[in-house]
């Protein structure tokens, strides 16, 4: 058993916010791993923006205003500069980063790397790239997000769902212009389809609430779209997505340049959810292509794709058989034993 400590200075969460309510792509990485490590049998301390202290699934999670041990056997700062210069003694420092890192070139964070060489973690091959060899790191590696295991146990569907379509993702992410290529192309296609949005402030805390103004145009839309079949929901805890996933057809999603995984793509195919995605970032990593969904590049084969997806029952029912079989075998489990071979601890 090794004493790991983990710390993140973002927004506020602990372990039990992932059951409770809509969280971020990097804050339910960071919670699923520190459970994951947990369950492997290490001793876990969270420091973080947690309210209080508090044990959740085997995990110690503590307000990082009450200081962070000296030393652990291997230290996992998530994202932030200032987190770097703590836990000075660890044996091993994993530096785990979710957006393009660009970023780390600003001399703050180019200084403390210098002097930490902490193994720096990317989520995919793309996301490695976005970091020049020229920039300092103690070492790169990349570890996929593993998926929850909630969204890996949906059986195999006998019939092909009515046209139902989600889109689960932040909705400054391409929502806006999903919603034009519905309006013109898809649903004229489809008359009866409907797309269900998944999406808004409540899923980044405070952060969500400072970008409410940027957001809320986009949401309007979407909610003034009723007579064409765009239906607002709103985020949605993972339990109850997992739900709305196993009634979906389809997940459509442009994808963004500051994609570096997208749990949303990888949780709907886990589901048995084929997906059409534009050739952007990351986002060719994550579908099988012509098996579990397509990834295309323009506005065209893009509509093209998803009515074909959406009217075409074999086509659907391959696809779905295949995102089954071939999507969900990479958990957290697995991406916990890749930090401890990189941390280079034993279970």
């Amino acid at each position: 058993m090794a004493r790991i400590v983990m710390t993140d200075d973002g927004i506020v969460f602990d372990g039990a916010t992932l059951d409770e309510r809509p969280l971020g792509g990097a804050e339910t990485s960071f919670v699923e791993m520190a459970n994951a490590l947990a369950a492997r049998g290490h001793q876990v301390l969270v420091c973080n923006r947690c309210e209080a202290e508090k044990v959740h699934r085997g995990v110690t999670w503590r307000p990082i205003s009450h200081g962070v041990p000296e030393s652990a056997d291997l230290y996992i700062p998530n994202r932030g500069d200032k987190l770097l210069r703590l836990c000075r003694d660890a044996r091993r420092v994993i530096f785990w980063i979710h957006n393009p890192a660009g970023y780390l070139l600003k001399w703050r964070y180019q200084w403390k790397l210098a002097w930490r060489r902490p193994v720096i973690v990317f989520s995919g091959a793309s996301h490695a790239s976005t970091y020049p060899g020229w920039a300092f790191a103690g070492g790169r590696e990349v570890v996929p997000y593993g998926l929850t295991d909630l969204f890996c146990h949906a059986g195999e569907r006998v019939a092909a769902p009515p046209p139902r379509v989600v889109f689960t993702s932040n909705p400054m992410r391409s929502l806006d212009w999903l919603l034009d290529l519905w309006a013109r192309r898809i649903r004229p296609a489809v008359p009866a389809a409907e797309l269900h949005v998944f999406a808004g402030t409540a899923t980044y805390g405070a952060a969500g609430t400072a970008k409410a103004a940027a957001m809320g145009p986009v949401l309007e839309r979407a909610a003034a779209m009723a007579d064409r079949g765009v239906i607002l929901r709103g985020p949605v805890p993972k339990t109850r997505l997992v739900e709305e996933l196993a009634q979906a057809r389809a997940l459509l999603y442009r994808g963004d340049i500051g994609e570096t995984f997208c749990s949303a793509v990888a949780e709907a195919q886990a589901m048995g959810v084929p997906v059409v995605l534009a050739d952007i970032a990351c986002m060719s990593e994550r579908v099988i292509e012509g098996e579990t969904g397509y990834c295309v590049g323009g506005d065209d084969a893009f509509a093209a794709a998803g009515i074909r997806i959406l009217t075409d029952d074999d086509l659907w029912r391959r696809f779905h058989r295949a995102s089954l079989e071939r999507q969900r075998s990479w958990r957290w489990d697995q991406a916990a034993a890749e930090f401890e071979r990189i941390g280079g601890i034993g279970r």
